[in-house]
């Protein structure tokens, strides 16, 4: 009963977020809430939430300061000079712009943080995809596929977990997976190059002068407002409201238009999604501080590869830096922050709903009975075939459980049963990886919420177009892993 129950929980979920019935919030909330009441568990819902919580404050801490140190970061032109090699790669072409995307998220994604991927692309490549009229869906998709692919890194979970779950050495179910996971990435590249031709075909190629049109002296980079500090000014909306992490109201700053003169009665009434550019002399902008940011960053993003502290502590750490140098005046800091509060409440406030439904269904035994109702119905004659097995089974099980949860508590399962048949744990462990590219757009994920929710695009909508691609992602990270004979 368990099994059909949870089952039914989680198609009801992705149904109401894909007909837009439902917020993703409220679905969140309410579905679980009310099939813990169904499966005669209802006095126990607050135990459930509380551990639910529990388990993900850490992650909603790291979001809501790395969320701030990353929009600071942004606001002060750090990657200002990515943008732009970025636009020269892409020269207003829709194809190259998406094939861009791929590559931005794919080399971002080497820190082995989801969310930090997520903040640096979306940041990065939505004010183009806003200007060119694109598809923010194959944005969000795209780089969540390529995020996937990347988040098999030793440093990046997955791989960590399936070593410590069945005692083996990380480099040994990753070194032998480059290959298969290498033609996984050509083939999310691939996929963006098709996926662009139809955004060309659809919108045709402009130039960069026409991309720039009317903003001679603006710069596309999703950034904070270009506000010039606490003077007693009214507030407005950022430049770029739609977009990246510096996206939201500066309560001191007027608006500007790329020549730095006010313009408020030009933009007032316009759809708070309609991309306009940055002054590149935005108030913002430290640019005698540049290297010191780089440095920090850099810093940052090697404690988190090594773990020297836990990751919350770290932005936690280098959010209080970053604004206290940057921006030493007390009210450009409560500016500054002001500027990105509601990413960083919509982003938290999605991890701790999401907090909801993975407590009720691990709390009810429901994950746990439909977990072992995949894996009874394996075929005793696939046995001497696990490892495929459990390459097929790690999509759907990695997209409704949580990586702990699959790899420490089914993961061990799988490896005994193909140990009975001769097959090695390090295969099992390799097989494993393979869901990771459909892992990261399920709901159970906090990243994925900051990159639809960065992006201003819809949950349901995200996983209507992204899971079909996903899946076909993971499947060709297997097939080629039993090519090259690796599974």
């Amino acid at each position: 009963m368990l099994t059909i129950l949870g089952f039914v929980m989680i198609a009801t979920f992705l149904v109401l977020i894909m007909m837009k019935k439902m917020s993703p919030m409220g679905a969140l909330v309410l579905i679980p809430a009310l099939f813990c009441v169904l499966v005669g568990k209802g006095a126990h819902l607050g135990d459930y939430v509380l551990k639910g919580v529990g388990d993900l404050a850490p992650t909603a801490a790291m979001l809501m300061f790395a969320i701030i140190y990353f929009g600071v970061m942004i606001d002060v032109g750090l990657f200002d000079p990515i943008v732009r090699l970025i636009l020269r790669f892409c020269k207003a072409d829709p194809m190259r712009v998406v094939v861009g995307t791929a590559i931005l998220a794919a080399i971002v994604s080497l820190d082995g943080d989801g969310s930090t991927t997520f903040m640096i692309t979306v940041s990065a490549m939505v004010p183009l995809y806003r200007r060119l009229k694109m598809s923010l869906v194959v944005m969000t998709g795209v780089a969540a596929m390529a995020n996937g692919v990347m988040n098999t890194l030793p440093w990046g979970g997955p791989t960590a977990r399936a070593a410590t779950a069945l005692k083996v050495d990380a480099s040994d179910i990753f070194v032998p997976m480059i290959p298969a996971l290498a033609v996984g990435l050509l083939f999310v590249i691939a996929l963006s190059y098709g996926l662009g031709l139809r955004e060309r075909k659809r919108l045709g190629v402009l130039t960069l002068d026409e991309v720039t049109a009317g903003d001679p002296e603006q710069v596309l980079v999703g950034a904070g407002s270009g506000g010039k500090g606490a003077k007693g000014r009214k507030g407005v909306k950022a430049a770029l409201t739609g977009g990246g992490a510096g996206s939201g109201t500066d309560a001191e700053a007027p608006s500007t238009n790329g020549s730095g003169s006010s313009d408020s009665s030009s933009h007032e009434g316009e759809d708070a999604d309609e991309f306009k550019g940055l002054d590149p002399h935005r108030a913002t902008l430290r640019p005698k501080l540049y290297w010191f940011n780089a440095a920090l960053t850099v810093a940052l993003l090697a404690l988190m590869v090594t773990e020297t502290m836990p990751i919350p502590v770290l932005f936690l750490l280098a959010a209080a830096v970053a604004l206290t140098v940057n921006f030493p005046n007390m009210n450009d800091q409560k500016a500054r922050v002001a500027a990105h509060a509601e990413n960083v409440v919509n982003v938290s406030g999605m991890v701790f709903a999401a907090a909801v439904f993975t407590g009720v269904l691990t709390g009810t035994g429901m994950v746990e009975h439909m977990a072992r109702w995949l894996v009874d119905g394996v075929p005793e004659g696939m046995g001497p075939h696990m490892a495929i097995v459990t390459g097929v089974l790690s999509l759907p099980l990695t997209y409704f459980m949580s990586n702990d949860g699959f790899y420490f508590g089914i993961v061990p399962i799988l490896a005994e049963a193909g140990a009975a048949h001769g097959v090695s744990a390090l295969e099992i462990a390799r097989a494993s990886l393979v869901g990771q590219a459909l892992h990261m757009s399920s709901p159970l994920v906090p990243a994925v919420y900051v990159l639809v929710g960065m992006a201003k695009v819809e949950f349901g909508d995200h996983t209507r177009f992204t899971v079909k691609w996903a899946a076909l992602t993971s499947l060709v990270v297997l097939a080629a892993g039993l090519a090259f004979g690796i599974i």
